[in-house]
C-alpha cells in the first residue's frame, strides 16, 4: 500500500499524538523486530489498514517517529547556536542541559535510541545513527569554528578531534542522566544545571591545566 503522510498530517492533533505515542511506546518496549503493528492498532482501536495508509509499513512508521524525534532534538540546539552573546562554553553548558531535558521529556524515544545504539541488529542502524551523529557533529563543528573565530578556543585546535571528543562526552552525559550509573548514586534532576556547568568548566580548563606532582 502506498503511504500517504499528508493524510496523517490532516488528522486532528489529538489523534496524531495518540498514534505516535502508542507506536513510540511499542518500539521502546520491544525494539524494532518484535514491535507489533497489531498491538499498536489494538490499543488505538483503529484498523491496521489505516496505519498502513498513513505510513506504508512498520518501517515507514518508525522512520516518521525517528524524523520527528531528530527535528525535536535539533530545535533547542538551534536556538542555543543562534543566541547572541554566548561564549563557546556557555553554549556547551546549555546544550548539555537541553539534551537532558529532551531525555526527560521523551524517555521512550531515548529508550529507542539506546536500543539502536547497543543492538547491532537494529534495522537501518547505520543510517539512523549516522543521521543523528552527523547532525550533532555539524552542530558542534559550527560552535567550535565560531569559538575559534571569537578567540575562545586555540586557533590551532584540531576541529575533527574536538568534535569527536565533545560528541562522546555529551552522549555519555545524557546516558548518565537517563540511566542510573552502576558506580554511584543516580543523578538528581535538580543538580543538572550545576553538573552541566561543572563539566563545561572542566572542558574550558582542559586536562592540560592539571599539574601533576612528581
Amino acid at each position: 500500500m502506498t503511504a500517504s503522510p499528508k493524510t496523517f498530517e490532516n488528522l486532528p492533533e489529538e489523534k496524531r499524538r495518540r498514534v505516535l505515542d502508542e507506536a513510540t511506546v511499542e518500539f521502546a518496549e520491544y525494539g524494532y523486530h518484535q514491535a507489533s503493528v497489531n498491538r499498536i492498532v489494538d490499543r488505538l482501536g483503529i484498523a491496521k489498514g489505516s496505519l498502513f495508509k498513513y505510513f506504508g509499513n512498520k518501517q515507514g512508521l518508525f522512520e516518521h517517529i525517528f524524523g520527528r524525534a531528530v527535528a525535536s532534538f535539533k530545535k533547542p540546539l538551534k536556538e542555543i547556536r543562534d543566541t547572541p552573546g554566548l561564549t563557546f562554553f556557555e553554549r556547551i553548558e546549555r546544550s548539555l542541559v537541553a539534551g537532558c531535558r529532551f531525555v526527560e521529556a521523551h524517555p521512550q524515544l531515548y529508550r529507542i535510541y539506546l536500543k539502536m545504539l547497543f543492538n547491532e541488529n537494529f534495522p537501518l542502524r547505520e543510517r539512523f545513527l549516522g543521521e543523528i551523529r552527523g547532525a550533532h557533529a555539524k552542530y558542534l563543528r559550527r560552535l567550535i569554528e565560531d569559538g575559534i573565530r571569537a578567540g575562545q578556543l586555540p586557533a590551532d585546535l584540531d576541529t575533527d578531534t574536538a568534535v569527536f571528543t565533545l560528541h562522546a562526552v555529551m552522549d555519555r552525559f545524557f546516558q548518565d542522566h537517563a540511566v542510573p550509573p552502576l558506580d554511584g548514586e543516580p543523578s538528581e534532576p535538580a543538580a543538572l544545571p550545576d553538573k552541566a556547568r561543572s563539566l563545561a568548566e572542566f572542558l574550558r580548563r582542559g586536562l592540560a591545566a592539571t599539574t601533576s606532582q612528581e
